[in-house]
């Protein structure tokens, strides 16, 4: 993911990634991420274990996306099981959103230079109807739809049928 990620960003921004930083996760701290970092001139700084003070920034990111899941859910009455899908919808609407008060824009705005269009947000788990297009054998009076939950996954919307 990272070799993607760092790839995209590289060849949209026309700029090299110098230095990450990281904790000890096994996910960073593996001989072929090494490999990968050394490759492209990366350096790697690890932050102390078990200090997450050091990564106050991304800790208190993580600390507001979870609230933010977190009333989402209790507002929807959703199962738990749909934390995910409310964690990537209240990231997708940090991002587009949030106003950086001394800068006075958007993450958005600042990495693509324009500010999002937001015509496309919908109210997250709201009701949606999902087309049974015949395969089921309808017989002549039966609903042509189900009924569903609208959630955000990714960058598409997705409608998941309630159960």
């Amino acid at each position: 993911m990272f070799k993607n990620f760092a790839k995209a960003v590289q060849n949209e921004k026309n700029n090299n990634i110098v230095s990450i930083k990281s904790d000890h996760g096994r996910e960073f701290q593996n001989e072929k991420f090494d490999i990968f970092c050394s490759k492209l001139g990366i350096t790697h700084n690890f932050s102390a274990p078990r200090t997450p003070q050091q990564n106050g920034v991304v800790e208190r990111k993580n600390r507001s996306l979870e609230k933010l899941a977190r009333t989402m859910l209790n507002e929807t009455g959703l199962p738990k099981y749909f934390w995910a899908d409310a964690v990537s919808t209240a990231c997708y609407v940090l991002n587009s959103v949030l106003i950086r008060p001394i800068l006075k824009k958007t993450p958005y705005d600042l990495f693509r230079g324009r500010k999002p269009n937001l015509s496309h947000l919908k109210v997250f788990s709201c009701k949606c109807f999902i087309l049974n297009n015949g395969k089921d054998n309808l017989g002549k009076f039966d609903s042509k739809s189900d009924e569903g939950i609208f959630s955000r996954l990714l960058t598409t919307w997705s409608c998941l049928l309630c159960l």
